[in-house]
Order: structure tokens, then C-alpha cells, then sequence
């Protein structure tokens, strides 16, 4: 075992997730590559290199999510870095007046109550090592300055609570060495953001892994930021 930094990556089986762990590893760290497909993890953990490890995590499944860290920490020993990838945009040109609630249900499982579930499944153990970098994956959509249209209101409401929460988060954790920090991709081209979308995954998860490596003595936290930059809230 090495003391290289341990990332565990959620929704890393595709598109912004594999990009994620592959920039990580590039940054020296191992990645726990997890998805709910197993296989799809494994073939990115085969295709990123023996630093990588690929975990089976639904994100709307506490039992799952509880397995995937232990198991997670039994294979790396601990786990330095979450990114907290995993999402879902299922509402397209629904508007928030006649929303279909079902949908409204599945997107805030996944977008805030998977993100909230497995940060609580992972911070205690980055609490006991006294350091630890979460990212939460927002959206420019999220932000209250730019939502003035209807359009997308399950995905945009989800987002906005994911910052939120990464607020109270980075509140509960201050003085621990632990830093907590929202960032939106933008309009990415992966297959939630389509081919017509303007950025690449390599723009896209470039402030996620930024925010990942934060080293040692840095002290931002409770922020949201695109593009390295702070976005408002």
C-alpha cells in the first residue's frame, strides 16, 4: 500500500466520471471507481490502470452505499477524497406548474439524498484522519442569480439543494481539516449533456479535480465554483 491520496468517485462509469478518476489518477491519486454497473466500473478500472479500484455504489440505496465505503476502506485503507458525481436530469422542457412528481421524487433521490448518503457514509472516516476533500457535482442551473426560466425545475431545484447542503456540510466541518466545495461541469458533452453541448468532459471535470487536490493548509470551503471560479449562489 502506498500513501498516495484514495478518491472514491461516484457515477464514474461514463463521461464526467471517468474523466474525473482519469485526471485523478494522473494526479497521482488512486480512484475507487464506483457505479452501479459493476462491469461498466471494472472496464474504466481496467482501462485507467492498476492505481484504480472498481466498487459497485447505488446511490439511492443506503445499503448499498454503506457496503461500497466499507469495502471501499477495507481494499484502500481509507478514503482521502469523495466526488460526488453521480446525478440524474430526467424532467427536459417540463416546466414547475403541472410537474410530473414522480420524476421530481427520482431526481432528488439521486441529486441531493444520494449525494447527502454517501458523504455521511465516507466524512466520518476522513474526520478520524483528521483531512478529507468532498466535491459535490452543482450546475450552473442551480444557481438563484441564473434561474429565471421555468424549464428543468426536479433537476435545478435538486442542484440548488446539493449547494446548499454543501454549505451546512462545510459548517459542520470547520476546524477539521476537511474541506467541502460544490462545482458545476457546465453544459458538458457526456450523455446527460448531449453532443451539441459547447465544453468537453476534460473542461468539465477540470474544477471538480481542482477542487479534489486542494493541498494541505488551503482553507476554501463552502464554496461553489465553475471553472475555478466562484459561481453565485
Amino acid at each position: 500500500m502506498t500513501d498516495a491520496r484514495v478518491a472514491l468517485v461516484t457515477g464514474a462509469a461514463r463521461g464526467l466520471g471517468t474523466e474525473i478518476a482519469r485526471q485523478l489518477v494522473q494526479r497521482g491519486l488512486r480512484v475507487l471507481v464506483a457505479a452501479r454497473d459493476l462491469e461498466a466500473a471494472r472496464e474504466v478500472s481496467r482501462a485507467l490502470g492498476s492505481t484504480t479500484s472498481p466498487l459497485e455504489l447505488d446511490v439511492t440505496s443506503p445499503t448499498s452505499i454503506n457496503h461500497a465505503v466499507q469495502q471501499g476502506i477495507e481494499r484502500s485503507g481509507r478514503i482521502d477524497v469523495l466526488v460526488n458525481n453521480a446525478g440524474v436530469a430526467l424532467d427536459g422542457s417540463q416546466r414547475a406548474i403541472g410537474v410530473d412528481y414522480r420524476i421530481v421524487q427520482d431526481t432528488w433521490e439521486t441529486n441531493l439524498l444520494g449525494t447527502w448518503r454517501v458523504a455521511d457514509a465516507v466524512i466520518p472516516h476522513m474526520v478520524t484522519a483528521g483531512y478529507g476533500r468532498v466535491v459535490n457535482l452543482s450546475s450552473n442551473l442551480a444557481s438563484l442569480t441564473e434561474m429565471t426560466e421555468g424549464q428543468e425545475p426536479a433537476y435545478r431545484v435538486s442542484k440548488a439543494a446539493v449547494s446548499a447542503l454543501t454549505r451546512v456540510l462545510a459548517a459542520d466541518l470547520r476546524e477539521t481539516g476537511i474541506l467541502v466545495n460544490a462545482a458545476s461541469p457546465g453544459w458538458t458533452r457526456t450523455d446527460m449533456g448531449g453532443p451539441r453541448a459547447p465544453r468537453s468532459v476534460e473542461q468539465g471535470a477540470d474544477t471538480p479535480v481542482w477542487l479534489a487536490t486542494l493541498p494541505s493548509g488551503d482553507t476554501t470551503t463552502g464554496g461553489l465554483f465553475y471553472d475555478r471560479k466562484p459561481l453565485p449562489w
